[in-house]
């Protein structure tokens, strides 16, 4: 095993020959739903201090293909079983993204239809909001469109907002996201501190911020999805550096959905192997950093500063498959939680510790 370190802009290369297989198990029937109750797309999964599990999900739809209220926030005991619904009908629900828990055990949702960031408290009360959707009475209100040269960003608003984390300082960090490209930092009164990034493919620049997450040291990680790699900042948006995970795949791997992507497509790396779909860093005091992709559909685990530990998974729809993971939980190194998006479920893994 060997890590490739390339001095283009400190880049990190986590290109490894041989990479550990990551042994692990699924907890079958792991989510316990009432019997009227249905998961949409699975957008998001977080879990507590108190190892309840909350699934962000694009059920509860109603209306036409477009428009559809496609964003339901459930709470679930550790041991699976239901327990409520948090935001029945909230104005902000429009198009699930990502749900998170901060070290106070507040939740905190990105809606990516209605440019909007919500923070609940422990008791599933809205407690703070960000961003504002569009009117529903103003000519003109439809699908955001994407001009090039991008429109400018805003302050205090998003386009088509994905993720968000936390420093130890309590700033939070947004991904926003599809089209302004950039990460937001407010601090912990909600204050709008400042912004960073455009659309691009140079350190710094984004294509689709994906996914978001922070370290002990206060350090950013981007799941920059677009362009197939994790950009590293410290809180003041200074790059640091970037990881690109290379581990050897069959080519024959089957994809989760439509004909297999092309490799060689040097335009979007979404398709890629080893592009960013979802970041999460265990809680520490050791911590590693755990990220899928779409194609062929693995999670890989790695270092902080990159090096690939481990590796485990596949497309498919079987327990153990994946189907375009969105998100990932991680309370702990050896136990994480996967949303899918194709799957329409959350899977509980228990990963078998590597040497």
């Amino acid at each position: 095993m060997f890590l490739m370190l390339l001095p283009l802009s400190g880049s990190v290369f986590a290109q490894q020959a041989s990479v550990p297989v990551i042994q692990y198990s699924s907890v079958a029937n792991f989510l316990k739903l009432p019997p009227d109750l249905y998961l949409g797309e699975t957008a998001g999964v977080a879990v507590n201090s108190k190892g309840h599990v909350f699934v962000l999900s694009r059920g509860n739809t109603t209306g036409p293909a477009y428009g559809a209220s496609a964003a339901q926030l459930l709470e679930f005991a550790p041991d699976g079983k239901f327990i409520r619904e948090i935001g029945h009908n909230l104005y902000a629900w429009s198009f699930a993204h990502a749900v998170r828990v901060d070290r106070d055990d507040n939740i905190w949702v990105a809606d990516k239809g209605s440019d909007m960031v919500i923070k609940f408290d422990p008791e599933g009360r809205v407690v703070m909001v960000f961003g504002r959707k569009q009117e529903a009475s103003d000519e003109g209100t439809e699908p955001l469109k994407h001009p090039k040269p991008p429109l400018a960003p805003i302050d205090g608003m998003f386009r088509q907002v994905t993720d968000m984390a936390w420093d130890p300082a309590g700033n939070t960090y947004i991904s926003d996201g599809y089209i302004n490209s950039r990460v937001a930092k407010v601090d912990k009164d909600g204050n709008w501190i400042k912004s960073w990034g455009e659309p691009g493919d140079k350190p710094g620049q984004f294509s689709v911020p994906h996914s978001i997450a922070t370290d002990l040291k206060g350090n950013i990680y981007v799941a920059d999805r677009g362009n197939r790699r994790i950009q590293v900042f410290d809180g003041d948006g200074n790059f640091l550096r970037q990881i690109t995970i290379d581990v050897p795949f069959d080519p024959n791997a089957r994809p989760a959905i439509g004909p297999k992507p092309s490799q060689a497509d040097s335009a979007n790396g979404t398709m890629k192997s080893g592009s960013p779909w979802a970041l999460c860093i265990t809680p520490g005091p050791n911590q590693v950093l755990f990220s899928s992709d779409a194609y062929p559909g693995r999670i890989y685990k790695l270092s902080l500063d990159g090096k690939v530990l481990g590796y485990l998974g596949e497309s498919g729809k079987q327990l153990k498959q994946f189907g375009w993971i969105h998100e990932i939980a991680c309370p702990s190194e050896n136990e994480i939680y996967v949303s899918e998006l194709l799957n329409w479920r959350v899977q509980k893994l228990i990963l078998k510790p590597t040497q």
